[in-house]
């Protein structure tokens, strides 16, 4: 059963919408008391206009609104949702931790088990440290990159998303290897400064900032593979060549697999490398420091940063370099990411990949069928479609020559079909274990009846 709603639920859905109780009365209460009407800003879908009716409830792959209409769901918490929505397994070990007491400020068993949970499915986790976001992880990580190697530069690529400390919102400056420029209001000059901003997969710019600048890097951070300006795969040996700079000039890699841990594959983007390094009879490249977020979590708010003993033990109370939070380890949050990985066993994660393959394949199909130009980024089991170009795309420029105004036609088409994509088109498409083949039908089923001249009204 297609679980979008009957024709007449359908009607009255929309009446719903038009109504002042509906989505212009909701509309004025968020904006009223929330800035824009949200509490995160992709939540206000400018990208492919309006807003939504707020989530009244979600199980497995379906989401349901405030006026009972359902869709199949391809946000997923932005990837935190791996095994479904209100999966029971971890609905219930929420419920059992919830009763034992929501937070303490004291150190818990449960929370030593999900951080040994991660060293023991991501060798280079060395030790782990639990925070609750994943911009508390990234903003850690390199604090402590600077803590250690006493320098203050950071490089990051241009369309890689790392959470919204201020190092972090800045964009490319005039030239290859300079100085960024604040990208947000409020991130000032002086730290921009200290933050380079290159274009991702270019050889040649990075070894030529490390060649300028070697002595004033203190860390390199990519995400394992991009993910926040579409999917886009790593060019091939680009992470390795960031790993012998680092070490060789006494950087520190910082891999941000927020997105991609235990998510790309079972061991995260790294994982998949790691894998193929190892076919090849090859070693395989090791980052210093990682960021995890997102399934670690199962829905609730934990990230942690992990790496290298001598590096992780720098931060307090062992070291200098000083990182706090009374909800870090918080022993609810930890129940649900232990229950999430729990699920995740290897018969998981090869549901996970099916349904990934046939939403992926099915609707690169039916793009095809409709003579819609378009390229397919894939990062293990995470993907996403750019519209109206050739081929996948490596850097931001690249990726920012799609086609946005037919991503936002196919967005409302999808909508009205019963599906809800990411409300825009840099976001990769999450899917669950709860993506069985009639939910993925309909998915592949609503893009093949998607035409490319149905535009979006402005």
């Amino acid at each position: 059963m297609r679980p979008q709603p009957d024709k007449l639920r359908k009607l009255m859905h929309a009446f719903v919408m038009r109504t002042p109780q509906g989505q212009r009365g909701w509309e004025a209460r968020a904006n009223a008391i929330l800035p824009g009407g949200v509490n995160s800003p992709v939540r206000a879908w400018n990208a492919v206009g309006g807003q939504s009716l707020p989530i009244a409830s979600a199980n497995g792959a379906i989401v349901t609104d405030a006026a009972g209409g359902a869709y199949v769901d391809l946000v997923g918490s932005w990837g935190a949702a791996i095994a479904g929505h209100a999966n029971p397994k971890v609905v219930s070990a929420v419920t059992r931790a919830a009763k034992r007491g929501l937070s303490f400020g004291a150190t818990t068993e449960a929370e030593v088990e999900l951080a040994e949970l991660i060293r023991d499915r991501y060798a280079p986790a060395e030790r782990v440290r639990l925070v609750s976001t994943g911009t508390e992880a990234t903003m850690t990580a390199l604090r402590l990159a600077r803590g250690a190697t006493g320098r203050d530069v950071v490089i990051k690529f241009a369309g890689h998303y790392h959470g919204h400390a201020d190092p972090f919102l800045v964009a490319a400056g005039s030239g290859l290897a300079t100085a960024g420029a604040p990208d947000s209001a409020g991130v000032t000059a002086s730290t921009a400064a200290d933050t380079m901003v290159l274009p991702y997969g270019d050889v040649d710019a990075l070894t030529g900032a490390f060649a300028q600048h070697g002595e004033r890097i203190a860390a390199v951070i990519a995400e394992g593979a991009p993910c926040n300006m579409g999917v886009v795969r790593p060019p091939d040996g680009f992470n390795r060549l960031i790993g012998e700079l680092t070490r060789n000039e006494g950087a520190v890699f910082i891999l941000d697999e927020v997105l991609t841990g235990f998510r790309a594959g079972p061991a995260g983007w790294w994982g998949i490398e790691r894998d193929v390094a190892l076919a090849k009879g090859e070693q395989p490249w090791v980052p210093d420091l990682v960021t995890f977020g997102k399934v670690i979590g199962g829905g609730l708010p934990v990230a942690s940063v992990a790496g290298r003993a001598d590096l992780m033990e720098q931060l307090a109370p062992l070291g200098p370099v000083y990182q706090a939070g009374t909800l870090s380890g918080n022993p609810v949050a930890v129940a649900a990411g232990l229950a999430t990985l729990d699920i995740m066993d290897a018969d998981a994660y090869a549901t996970l990949a099916r349904a990934a393959d046939e939403v992926r394949e099915g609707v690169h199909e039916a793009l095809l069928a409709s003579g819609v130009t378009h390229a397919v980024g894939r990062a293990g089991t995470l993907f996403s479609f750019f519209l109206g170009l050739d081929e996948p795309p490596v850097t931001f420029a690249d990726a920012a020559r799609q086609d946005t105004g037919l991503f936002r036609s196919l967005f409302r088409h999808m909508r009205a079909e019963g599906v809800s994509l990411p409300p825009s088109a840099f976001e990769a498409w999450f899917v669950s274990i709860a993506h069985e083949s009639p939910i993925t039908r309909q998915i592949v089923d609503a893009a093949g009846s998607w035409r490319p001249n149905e535009r979006a009204n402005p």
